[in-house]
């Protein structure tokens, strides 16, 4: 009973923020999330739902960052652990740890496992740097965040190859 008062919490306040925004004019559209150690932006609308870790199903013979399919609310969901298919260590699994469901307008039925969820983020004081290989963000405090192109990443050939 605890988990859902939590969860009901923290989407009360997200829901308070979001409205708070928008009484201002000032509207954040990034999620902060954690994935293995680093700090990444999700645009919102890339996701669906936020949710802790579903019951999942392992699937045999499958890429050892895929966890598995999950049911929620009758729809069955893959269940991908972002930091392990990113070449980082797995996420090991703990309360902080959330499912990010992909928006509907991919096309997939797919949950990305990161470590945790940082909140809302609004970018628009940091400063953006590129180097050769990667673009990123710098905070007031001077910690980096990676920006997550959800449209790339289903798109590379890798991530739609699950089996091993």
């Amino acid at each position: 009973m605890s988990k859902r008062f939590n969860l009901r919490e923290f989407q009360q306040e997200v829901l308070d923020k979001l409205q708070a925004q928008a009484a201002s004019g000032k509207q954040i559209t990034t999620l902060g999330v954690q994935i293995g150690a680093e700090n990444w932006l999700i645009d919102m609308g890339d996701i669906g739902e936020v949710l802790p870790p579903p019951a999942l199903t392992p699937v045999p013979l499958t890429q050892g960052w895929f966890c598995g399919v999950a049911n929620v609310r009758g729809n069955l969901c893959s269940v991908v652990d972002l930091a392990a298919f990113m070449q980082l260590p797995p996420t090991p699994l703990e309360a902080r740890n959330r499912v990010l469901l992909l928006s509907s307008r991919f096309g997939f039925n797919t949950g990305l496992l990161v470590s945790q969820v940082l909140g809302l983020r609004d970018t628009q004081t940091w400063q953006f740097h590129t180097n050769s290989d990667r673009a990123f963000y710098q905070d007031e405090t001077g910690g980096v965040w990676h920006k997550l192109d959800i449209q790339l990443l289903i798109n590379q050939p890798e991530f739609l190859q699950i089996n091993a």
